[in-house]
């Protein structure tokens, strides 16, 4: 039986906003989190597995050339 807690298993919860608007299509590509845009930026939220996943998504980001404007490490559920 194991005594992890659903936030070990899944994860810290974060919030990164993103300045312009990413079209609904690319929200597969990042994994669990959700995506919602808000005043000309994308905010993606949900749990992510570790610091190396983290740098994954943001790696992705920069290769997609949208400027990031916050990493928020959040509680989990809707905002």
């Amino acid at each position: 039986m194991s005594s992890t807690t659903p936030q070990e298993q899944h994860g810290d919860w974060y919030e990164i906003r993103i300045q312009g608007r990413l079209d609904e299509r690319w929200s597969t590509w990042f994994d669990e989190l959700n995506l919602s845009h808000e005043d000309g930026t994308t905010v993606l939220r949900g749990p992510v597995t570790d610091q190396a996943a983290l740098h994954g998504l943001l790696h992705k980001l920069r290769d997609l050339g949208l400027p990031l404007l916050s990493v928020t490490r959040t509680e989990p559920g809707p905002p």
